[in-house]
């Protein structure tokens, strides 16, 4: 026969089992609220105060520090140089006097009376030959004048140009005579002009002997006189050939050709 678990005793058995395990969880639950109150005032009484927290004296707000001490450092500072320029003091020196110069005046020493003085040629102060003397012993047959700037036929040639010269008619072997004094500084046979001696008479005239004979009285760096014998006619200019014999004669002034004829009278 089974046993009724749902009898009386067992009921009451079990009642009791019940009332006594709720005693003691009421009484855990008890402890459990008392130690978690008693920690919490623990708490709160140990929390400082917000006017204990700080500990300031009043009289420390109103000091005044005196005592500190300043940095030695400098602080960093970028600055532009200033250039300040000083005038020199003037001087309180009185100025110097330098004494006179003497100025001596050289006089300058006599020219020399010398025809071979280079310089001579670029004269301008002389306007006319001195001493002047004819160069043939008859110049009064003109064959051909000078012509200055214009054109001449040459006859010989047939071209058209300047006549630089004056041709005198001669018959060969007469005689040529220096037309002022000067030096002979030049002798050649010109292929044009034949056997020509240049005299140059240092005074910004030169005279130009064309047409010559070879049998010359003068040579290269002879210094004559007024009338003094050249040489003698010869008939050598072949430019001019086709006419009669005759002396061609040219004269120039500081380099200028100018009309024999006018510079011999």
């Amino acid at each position: 026969m089974k046993k009724n678990l749902f009898s009386d005793n067992n009921m009451k058995k079990n009642s009791k089992g019940f009332y006594a395990a709720l005693g003691i969880s009421a009484v855990m639950i008890g402890s459990a609220c008392f130690f978690a109150y008693n920690q919490g005032e623990k708490l709160t009484d140990n929390k400082p105060s917000a006017e204990s927290s700080i500990s300031v004296p009043d009289a420390a707000v109103d000091r005044k520090f005196t005592d500190i001490p300043k940095t030695t450092t400098p602080a960093y500072r970028e600055t532009t140089p200033v250039f300040t320029t000083t005038a020199a003091p003037r001087s309180t020196m009185p100025p110097a006097t330098l004494p006179a110069v003497d100025i001596i005046k050289d006089t300058p020493p006599a020219a020399e009376n010398t025809v071979a003085a280079a310089d001579d040629e670029l004269k301008t102060g002389v306007a006319a030959l001195e001493n002047v003397k004819p160069p043939l012993a008859d110049t009064s047959n003109i064959m051909t004048p000078f012509s200055g700037t214009d054109l001449a036929k040459n006859e010989t040639t047939g071209s058209w140009q300047t006549h630089n010269g004056t041709d005198f008619s001669a018959e060969v072997g007469a005689e040529v005579y220096s037309v002022s004094s000067g030096e002979i500084t030049e002798i050649s046979n010109d292929p044009l002009w034949g056997v020509t001696v240049v005299l140059n008479h240092h005074n910004g005239f030169i005279t130009k002997y064309c047409g010559l004979g070879s049998d010359l009285s003068v040579q290269e760096g002879d210094t004559v006189a007024g009338g003094d014998l050249i040489g003698v006619v010869g008939g050598t200019a072949d430019i001019e050939s086709s006419i009669d014999p005759h002396l061609h004669i040219e004269i120039t002034h500081n380099g200028m050709y100018i009309d024999p004829v006018s510079a011999l009278k």
